[in-house]
Parts: C-alpha cells; sequence; structure tokens
C-alpha cells in the first residue's frame, strides 16, 4: 500500500526544506524524508560548526597577542575544548530546533523521518523506526549530500581516521594533529587546531596548497600558516601509515622534496575531498543516470534523465557550497512555481577560504584569464598598504583582481585579506549586474574601510599578455 504525494523531497540539507516549503506553500502535498539531522552538513558539521569553533579559536589568537595592542592579560590564555565544544553543540542545536519547527509547522507538508530508496521511476520506500512505507509522487527531489572521503593509502585502515564529521566530537585538544589534505576543509582545521594550540602537520600531495588557485594566493596562504607554527609536507608520494607506540597514536612514512620523512601524531584528519551519497538510493531501480564518481546526471535546470526527477547539492556534482545548493532551490523553484527560467550556468562561481585572513574568491582565476586568450588586465594591492589593515594590525595577504580589457567586465577576484570573505561581493554583484569595473571604480567609499580600497586596486590595472 503507497502514500500518494504531490511531491517528494529526499534530504534536510540545504536546498531540501527550503524547497519543500515552497511547494508546500505553492498547494502541492509534500513529504520531507530525513535519515538522521536535519540541516545537512553545514548545519551538523560544516560551515555552521566550524565556523563557530574558528570564532574561539580566533578569539584565543588575539587574546594571546594582546600586548600587541597595550593590552594586559593577567596570566597565560589557556582554551577549554569541552566548553568550545559545548557552545559549538548549543549554537547548533538552536538551528536544528528552529528548522524543524518551520517545518513542522508548515501546511501540506510532512516531515518524516527514515532511508529512502527508490523501488520505481515515482516510488520510494522509506525505512524508519516505525517501520517501511512507500511515497509515490510525479514530482520527486534528491538533496541526499555527501560524506568524506579517505586517502587510498597504505594502513589507513588500520588506525582511527577523523574526518570533518568525527572532529564534531572532539572535546580534548590533540597534542599533535595530522591533516591529510591541504585545501580548503584541511586548512581551516589546521589554522583553528593550531590556536587552540595543538602541534599541526599538513600533508599533501600536490606540489603547492589550494591547487586550483593562482599560485601567489597557494604560497601567501602557507606563508601565513607557517608563521603561525604549521608545519608544511607538500608533493608528497609513497606514504605509508601505521599505528605509533602510545594510545591511539599514528605514524606516517612518506616521501616529500626528495628526502623521505616520518610524521608521528596524536590524531590524524582526512581532508582529501567528498563522494555523493547516491550508492544505497536505489537509482538504478528508477533509471536515474550518475556519472563514474556517483554523482547523479543533470541539465541545466537540474532536471535528471528521467522525468519528473531533479537533484540538488552535493549530489549533483554541479557546486560543493552550502551556497551553491540553496541556489539550486532557488532555480528548481522559480521555474516550477515562479514561470522562470534560470539555469545553473547562470551563476558566477564564488567561495571562501575561512582561514584567518579569509580568501573571498569570485570569477576566474588570474591564471585561467591569461590563458583564455582575452586581453586581460590585472591589478595587486599588498594590504600592507590598506589603512584599515594597519590599524587593526592585519596586514597579511593581498587584493587581486582580473578584468576583461575589451569588455571592461570583471573576470575574477582573489581577495586574501581582512573581512576578504565580505568585500568580494562588492566584486560578485558588479559581475552579475555585467556592468563595467569602473562603476566601482569611480564609486565613492566609506574611509577608512578596506572597500574603500578597491576603487584604488582598480584604477591601478595593468595589462597581462595571454600565456
Amino acid at each position: 500500500m503507497s502514500t500518494p504525494y504531490d511531491a517528494v523531497v529526499i534530504g534536510g540539507g540545504q536546498a531540501g526544506p527550503s524547497l519543500a516549503v515552497r511547494l508546500a506553500g505553492a498547494g502541492m502535498r509534500t513529504a520531507l524524508v530525513e535519515k538522521n539531522q536535519l540541516g545537512g552538513t553545514c548545519v551538523n558539521d560544516g560551515c555552521m560548526p566550524t565556523k563557530t569553533l574558528i570564532a574561539s579559536a580566533r578569539t584565543a589568537h588575539v587574546a594571546r597577542g594582546a600586548a600587541r595592542y597595550g593590552v594586559t592579560i593577567g596570566g597565560p590564555v589557556a582554551v577549554d575544548m569541552a566548553a568550545v565544544k559545548a557552545r559549538k553543540d548549543r549554537i547548533v542545536g538552536q538551528s536544528i530546533d528552529g528548522l524543524t519547527r518551520w517545518l513542522q509547522n508548515t501546511p501540506n507538508l510532512t516531515l518524516l523521518w527514515g532511508h529512502a530508496r527508490f523501488v520505481g521511476p515515482h516510488a520510494v520506500e522509506v525505512t524508519g523506526a516505525s517501520g517501511k512505507q512507500v511515497l509515490e509522487a510525479p514530482k520527486i527531489f534528491i538533496n541526499v549530500g555527501g560524506r568524506a572521503l579517505l586517502p587510498d593509502w597504505p594502513g589507513i585502515g588500520d588506525v582511527e581516521v577523523l574526518t570533518h564529521t568525527s572532529m564534531m566530537e572532539i572535546d580534548r585538544l590533540p597534542e599533535h594533529l595530522i591533516v591529510i589534505g591541504g585545501s580548503y576543509i584541511g586548512l581551516e582545521f589546521a589554522q583553528m587546531y593550531r590556536r587552540f594550540g595543538s602541534r599541526v602537520t599538513v600533508i599533501e600531495s600536490a606540489d603547492r596548497l589550494i591547487a586550483r588557485e593562482d599560485p601567489d594566493v597557494s604560497h601567501e596562504v602557507q606563508a601565513i600558516l607557517e608563521r603561525e607554527g604549521v608545519a608544511f609536507h607538500l608533493g608528497v608520494h609513497c606514504a605509508k601509515v601505521a599505528s605509533a607506540k602510545g594510545c591511539g597514536r599514528v605514524r606516517i612514512a612518506l616521501n616529500a622534496g626528495g628526502a623521505a620523512h616520518e610524521v608521528e601524531g596524536s590524531h590524524l584528519l582526512a581532508a582529501v575531498g567528498r563522494r555523493p551519497n547516491t550508492d544505497d538510493l536505489g537509482l538504478q531501480r528508477a533509471g536515474i543516470a550518475t556519472d563514474g564518481r556517483g554523482f547523479i546526471k543533470v541539465d541545466d535546470q537540474l532536471r535528471t534523465n528521467v522525468d519528473g526527477i531533479w537533484a540538488l547539492g552535493d549530489a549533483n556534482g554541479r557546486g560543493a557550497f552550502t551556497h551553491t545548493a540553496y541556489n539550486d532551490h532557488e532555480i528548481v523553484a522559480a521555474n516550477l512555481l515562479d514561470g522562470d527560467n534560470r539555469r545553473v550556468s547562470q551563476r558566477i562561481p564564488a567561495y571562501a577560504l575561512f582561514t584567518d585572513p579569509p580568501l573571498g574568491r569570485v570569477g576566474i582565476t588570474e591564471t585561467e584569464a591569461r590563458a583564455s586568450g582575452r586581453r586581460v588586465l590585472s591589478g595587486l594591492m599588498p594590504m600592507s598598504r590598506v589603512g584599515r589593515a594597519n590599524e587593526r594590525g592585519e596586514t597579511q595577504g593581498f587584493m587581486k583582481v582580473v578584468v576583461d580589457a575589451d569588455t571592461e567586465r570583471i573576470l575574477g577576484a582573489a581577495l586574501l585579506c581582512i573581512e576578504g570573505d565580505e568585500i568580494v561581493h562588492a566584486l560578485l554583484d558588479v559581475m552579475a549586474a555585467g556592468a563595467s569595473y569602473k562603476v566601482i571604480q569611480r564609486a565613492m567609499h566609506i574611509h577608512p574601510t578596506v572597500s574603500e580600497l578597491l576603487p584604488t586596486l582598480l584604477a591601478s590595472l595593468q595589462e597581462q599578455r595571454a600565456h
């Protein structure tokens, strides 16, 4: 016996709840199915908890450097990891509670707990604590997210390996945290735990950190973290993992820089990427196509190859961020309910690395711009030239922007600087409007701010030859 709905949403991550509420508000009888916790990665073990931890780590870091500002602290700065975790748990819990109340109080919307699997193109079996039930609907939306990958290194299965999810349960300070992966997640944890007081070593197989960025960005991020005491091994190969003497300790033997090295630590964190949660959805029963990595294939409006089924968020391979998942929901809702014609290809890539200082990124890199065959203008300003940064004693990093010389449109920017994750939106909005960079260059900005240097940066643009 099946239960009919107008729409079924599988997964309570960033896209699912908002889409379910929109559908229910449009008069559709809607079911939202969630297996574990509402909010997805972002709320439970991603953006919200990690940025809460980062805030605690920054507070400790600023307190240790208080003397630079003429402030005296009576004694050494200590970190109570149990209290740090309790604060994080409290903030996450408040978010989940609010989300749950919102969904439970939405008319036409039923919240179901359990694991969903397709048993047909428009039929989903939900297995929960109360048994099994089959839901049928002409419209089904998949929003199942992803999970952490583990490196395929010899011995990795013989030791305890933490991921960004299990790190959320740590309430004691690791003596020495080894981070496998020198990209966005790994670097945020590396700086965070170094500021908490751990020794931290980052192991990366590529020749530089965050290899998708320009080399000058990668090198400056590394320099910033090294100044705080984070150690790095880059270009790592032939790595082997083994248990070391001592409760739970781990040893990694590796080759890097033409020499053999050995790193021993108390905790091991893998931050090498993520995979979609699509392997236990019964997609083959519905005829839904995936690629070789398990991502659900979608078109420019997030429709799968099966009529009436959409895939949103991390599972579709069209974005790996909370904001791309939420934008997926906006695209689908606008097209289905508002008579719009929005597409994934219309959005401008934008993201941030939430180290301190943060890296705000939008559009393409300078390397990509130069390789595109365009006439390119570029400008770079070190933060040591920015008054607000000097006033606050935070002069690390730089601001960089690249522009199409013929159209005057901004192609991309990398703002590795104090408040760079916020300032970058000024450039993003001008790019979305399709306007000339001169709109910002000629605007009068408020002094003293970091953003006031954007017009100066844009006035310094110089042409760069394509490589």
